[in-house]
């Protein structure tokens, strides 16, 4: 009788078997969103590698373009200075003969007729059929300079190169009748940028004009003879920037004055066929590698790492839901890299418990820092106007008037400073807008009134400094000073009737108001019209210093006028004092 033998695998094995299957699946499953994210990251590259290949060809055609510029300038300003052309052809013959890329120098009349001319060489013809350089629609519909297309220049006897002409309209005649300044330069300095320029192994730039049309390109044989074509109908349809059609990658961007396109072609199957080679070779060697590891790490992990992994997880995840609270003890374990991991834990969980601590009061910091750097804006504009208003009374002897606002200047910025403290009580504050409001009173006679309707109860409570002034100042500027008839601006303060604990300080105005729409952007502007500080200012700073709960509210309607109002706790003198002493402790 045969005993049938029985195979049994043991956990380690089976563990091994599957942890080796589940690695493959996953680094299968990895390669895969590799070769995706790969292909993305090598599409993106070419796409960059265009665009900046396209940005130095245009950055390199409009420098030579502003070096031509700045030439063309230099040759208008000794024509204009030269009695007759013979004097300016001397001038500049030596100015031609060293700049090798300047074929000719030429003005031209009003109908285009040569009054003078002065080329690198060769002997000028008596008559040309044609004078290509020069066309009076492009010269007189240009703003500052002209630029023509690339053509064939015929002015000079058994020399006809390719250039390119750029002219412009002198601002007074010479020579009689000259009116038009032009320079022809050989286009195959343009030509050579964008024969230096490759994108990838077969990409390529070239040149089209503003209707499309190829001005210059490096296969310009190949086009001439048709053995190759370019889709200009669509690429003078795409905007600037890049755009990948079928396998196609295109990348266009105008150069100055809008005149030419620089367009860059590369090709994706480029991309596709080194992807396919480094994939394939990834999956090789990745699958080898993770089949080592895992049989490595698996018995590794069977043996003595589970367990403390496991606490080691445990403490992690408390970690992550309570870090404040967080302590923990490590360095009990047996292996040494998971003791050393364990100390890490730990010494990395006090750290940030310490960061975190840090952050907090660098945080509280970083507050008064901005708080300070709101409140420090100060309007130059209306200390210049102000004093300049004083400067007037005093040389009309308006000496009483002068002294009365030399003393209201005077107590506004004495609040304003207030010896580096960020509170003043709301008392002070509306004495520093009542200050205001006198030096505007003077600058703005007869043109608005002002009340003040302050509840004792709430005088002596502490609200931001510089506060009421910034909104009284948008009042006056954005909506009295619009007005035909007499403008005015009432202020109050007092307990807010929905909380005890709460003031509201009230800024009314009956200017020309505005929309709904006008008063969502007003509280979106970082700064005033007129320079100071901005409302938004204003609703930054409360905001900062007591919560998201207080700051502004801004009710406005057209041609009736506006109402702002803001909202500050209750704060004491005394529970300020407290805070501070609590803080520095």
């Amino acid at each position: 009788m045969k005993l049938r033998r029985r195979f049994y695998l043991n956990l380690s094995s089976i563990s091994v078997l599957s942890v080796t299957a589940a690695v493959i699946a996953a680094v299968s499953v990895c390669i895969l969103i590799f070769g995706s994210i790969y292909s993305k990251a090598l599409n993106l590259d070419a796409r960059v590698s265009s665009e900046q290949a396209v940005a130095q060809a245009e950055l390199a055609v409009s420098n030579y373009f502003d070096s031509v510029e700045d030439k063309l300038n230099l040759i208008s300003g000794v024509v204009s200075q030269a009695q007759t052309p013979g004097e300016f052809e001397d001038k500049i013959s030596f100015f031609t003969y060293v700049q090798n890329d300047i074929v000719a120098v030429t003005v031209y009349s009003e109908g285009g007729n040569i009054i003078s001319c002065m080329g690198s060489g060769g002997k000028r013809k008596t008559n040309t059929a044609k004078d290509l350089s020069f066309d009076k629609e492009l010269f007189d519909n240009s703003d500052g300079f002209a630029v023509s297309s690339p053509h064939v220049q015929t002015l000079f006897e058994g020399e006809y190169p390719w250039v390119v002409t750029i002219a412009s309209k002198l601002d007074a005649p010479v020579f009689g009748n000259g009116e038009y300044v032009a320079i022809d330069f050989m286009f195959s300095e343009i030509a050579k940028y964008i024969d230096n320029i490759g994108i990838g192994r077969h990409g390529y730039c070239f040149i089209t004009d503003k209707n499309g049309d190829i001005v210059y390109h490096p296969q310009q044989q190949l086009l001439f003879s048709g053995l190759k074509s370019e889709n200009t109908e669509f690429i003078s349809s795409l905007p600037d920037g890049t755009r990948t059609e079928k396998n196609i990658i295109y990348t266009t961007q105008h150069i100055k004055n809008n005149l030419w396109r620089i367009v860059g072609i590369s090709f994706t199957d480029e991309l596709y066929r080194k992807l396919k080679e480094q994939i394939l070779m990834s999956i090789i060697i990745s699958f080898l590698c993770c089949a080592l590891i895992a049989l490595i790490l698996l018995i590794v992990y069977s043996r003595i790492v589970n367990a403390p992994v496991k606490s080691l997880i445990r403490a992690m995840k408390r970690f992550e839901t309570d870090a404040e609270n967080f302590r923990f003890s490590g360095g009990t374990e047996i292996v040494t890299e998971l003791n050393t991991l364990s100390r890490s834990f730990e010494h990395m969980s006090r750290r940030i418990a310490q960061l975190m601590d840090k952050v907090r009061s660098e945080e509280t910091e970083l507050r008064k820092t901005e708080l300070k750097a709101l409140q420090a804006q100060i309007n130059p504009h209306f200390l210049y106007n102000t004093l300049d208003s004083i400067q007037w009374m005093c040389e009309r002897g308006n000496t009483e008037s002068a002294s009365k606002m030399v003393g209201a200047l005077a107590k506004l910025f004495r609040i304003s400073i207030s010896r580096g403290h960020e509170l003043i009580t709301i008392k002070d504050e509306m004495r520093h807008a009542e200050n205001y409001l006198i030096i505007q009173s003077y600058r703005y006679r007869n043109q608005f009134t002002y009340t003040f309707d302050v509840d004792p109860e709430v005088e002596g409570y502490l609200c931001n400094k510089i506060t009421v002034q910034p909104l009284i100042e948008n009042a006056i500027y954005h909506g009295i000073d619009r007005l035909i008839d007499e403008g005015e601006i009432n202020i109050s303060a007092r307990t807010a009737d929905d909380n005890q604990n709460d003031i509201i300080i009230t800024v009314e105005d009956n200017g020309v108001g505005m929309t709904d729409e006008q008063c969502r952007k007003i509280l979106q502007k970082d700064r005033s019209d007129s320079g100071g500080i901005g409302v938004k200012n204003v609703n930054d700073r409360l905001k900062i210093y007591f919560g998201a709960g207080y700051g502004l509210t801004i009710k406005s309607e057209p041609d009736v006028g506006t109402k702002v109002m803001v909202r500050i706790p209750k704060i004491t003198e005394e529970a300020a004092a407290n805070e501070a002493n609590n803080k520095n402790k």
